[in-house]
């Protein structure tokens, strides 16, 4: 995991009726090393094959704490603080409605996630609220990154028969017209702050 990149395991409280688990409690979270105010709750539901990233807003910048509550995703965070030792790294986990599992990205990261479910509802907490003209992306497929979406050769213990190998990536418009990494100024990359 990238440093300042937090797998959280909330507490699951299930019986012969269901479950219950906090998505969120500030004190709680904030022992895990979460120490930031979320203004911005949203919700995506995508399709079998959908990535969507890698997105960042620069002026605004987000922490986003993120869960699937229908479905399961490949969740993706990159380091793009410029001066970091891990610039340019990413680091993934698979976010489910069954593990319950999910992911913190701080501010300076970009973030991305493919979905390997038929379908997959998405909810994500931000710390800024999202600001038209304050967007940033960085392909998908940049091979300098090369991040593994997860999309044609599944790892780990899926345990899911409606995880098939999945043959065409769905992708916006938008998303596909961001640059590489190394084509982007410094001016539109965060700073590394020790």
């Amino acid at each position: 995991m990238l440093d300042g990149v937090l797998i959280i395991q909330p507490n699951v409280f299930e019986d012969s009726r269901g479950f219950f688990l906090e998505t969120w409690h500030k004190k709680r979270y904030e022992k895990e090393g979460i120490n930031v105010s979320f203004v911005q709750d949203n919700h995506s539901r995508s399709k079998k094959g959908v990535v969507r990233g890698l997105h960042y807003q620069l002026k605004n910048p987000q922490a986003k704490l993120v869960y699937v509550v229908r479905g399961t995703i490949f969740d993706v965070a990159v380091d793009i603080r410029k001066g970091s030792p891990t610039f340019g790294q990413w680091t993934g986990v698979i976010l489910s409605d069954q593990n319950r599992c999910q992911l913190f990205i701080p501010a300076g990261f970009a973030h991305g996630f493919s979905v390997l479910s038929d379908v997959a509802d998405v909810i994500y907490k931000c710390s800024d609220i999202y600001t038209p003209g304050d967007e940033y992306g960085i392909i998908y497929n940049d091979p300098d990154i090369n991040i593994d979406w997860h999309l044609t050769n599944f790892s780990g213990d899926f345990n899911n028969s409606e995880l098939k190998s999945i043959t065409q990536i769905l992708v916006s418009d938008k998303d596909m017209k961001y640059p590489k990494l190394n084509e982007i100024p410094d001016s539109n990359l965060f700073s590394y702050i020790e």
